[in-house]
């Protein structure tokens, strides 16, 4: 009898030894994907068994309740996150609880560019296929409600960077976290103003900027474009800005300004109204920020295009009239 039940003892525990090692050698083997990869969306509060279950109807090749016990007796199922998840082809269950319990989710990317619109912001983000987009079909000031700004004029208000993103992110997300990142950048080229500037609010420093960033071909002129209007503006000068005539027609505009255009009278032509228009005009970089509050030391009140990006500057009506015949009429 002794004999019996010590042979029993060693078979189960030889059985044992034997499930161990499957188990060992299990965790580590790939997974079948139908694809290159799939993707899975684990919601809050989901439970180890249902996120086995998910994974399995997310297409992978995998006994649901053998992963569950996986997930359970490695200790790790309760550190499951919540998330939106890419699984490549060659997985393994070891590898997988490793992402999910890390918090790896799939990550996009979108860049919105120095200078863009609103308008060309919220395209840029429509095109963005694996982005929740909540804001479709919604008028600006909806949106700006949406993100915490109410009666806020959206233009300028976004900060131009790349950001990233997890599949299903709302673009409202990523329009706050562009909100905010324009909030901390004007605010800390605001509080590191120059004496020099003649803005007198972080708002108009924002204006100012949104058109230092469209007037600018070289970034090395940016201070010296950004001295011209601030002198202008403390002298009382009309800006006389192209770019602000071309915002104001908005879609009337056909790729060519024209002097009647500059005669046309809207609330952001610089020709026909002094100061600074009522809104931004672009949205502005740090360095379109920093130039509009740290302007160059200079009395220019002229520039004109030399051609090759950069910029002519003068201080006087006669040398800048020399200059546009020198560089745009080739006299």
């Amino acid at each position: 009898m002794r004999r019996f039940l010590g042979t029993v003892f060693l078979l189960a525990a030889l059985l044992a030894l034997g499930a161990g090692g499957w188990a060992l050698w299990w965790v580590y083997q790939p997974m079948r994907l139908p694809g290159a990869s799939v993707d899975l969306s684990i919601e809050p509060g989901t439970r180890p068994r249902a996120v086995a279950l998910a994974v399995a109807k997310a297409g992978v090749d995998v006994e649901p309740e053998l992963l569950y016990w996986w997930f359970r007796l490695s200790g790790k199922g309760k550190l499951i996150k919540a998330g939106n998840y890419e699984l490549a082809n060659g997985i393994t269950p070891h590898r997988l609880l490793a992402k999910l319990t890390r918090g790896e989710e799939a990550l996009r990317a979108v860049t919105l560019v120095e200078g863009w619109t609103f308008r060309q912001f919220r395209a840029a983000l429509a095109r963005e296929d694996q982005m929740k987009p909540d804001t479709r079909g919604l008028a600006d000031d909806a949106i700006m409600a949406m993100v915490g700004k109410p009666g806020v004029h959206p233009e300028g208000r976004f900060y131009p960077d790349t950001y990233t993103y997890s599949k299903g992110t709302s673009d409202v997300a990523v329009l706050k976290r562009a909100l905010r990142a324009m909030d901390k950048h004007l605010a800390a080229a605001w509080e590191q103003r120059s004496p020099a500037t003649a803005v007198k609010s972080p708002d108009e420093a924002l204006i100012l900027a949104s058109i230092v960033e469209k007037e600018t071909g070289k970034a090395a002129d940016r201070p010296h474009v950004a001295a011209v209007f601030n002198n202008r503006l403390r002298v009382g000068m009309p800006l006389q800005t192209d770019p602000t005539v071309i915002y104001g027609m908005g879609s009337a505009f056909g790729g060519n300004l024209h002097k009647k255009d500059l005669q046309a009278d809207t609330p952001w032509n610089t020709y026909t109204r002094p100061g600074l228009p009522p809104t931004p005009i672009s949205m502005p970089g740090k360095a379109a920020l920093e130039a509009a509050v740290h302007p160059a030391d200079s009395k220019a009140l002229y520039f004109v295009a030399r051609g090759d990006g950069s910029s002519q500057f003068s201080e006087t009506l006669d040398e800048h009239n020399r200059a546009v015949n020198k560089f745009q009429r080739g006299q």
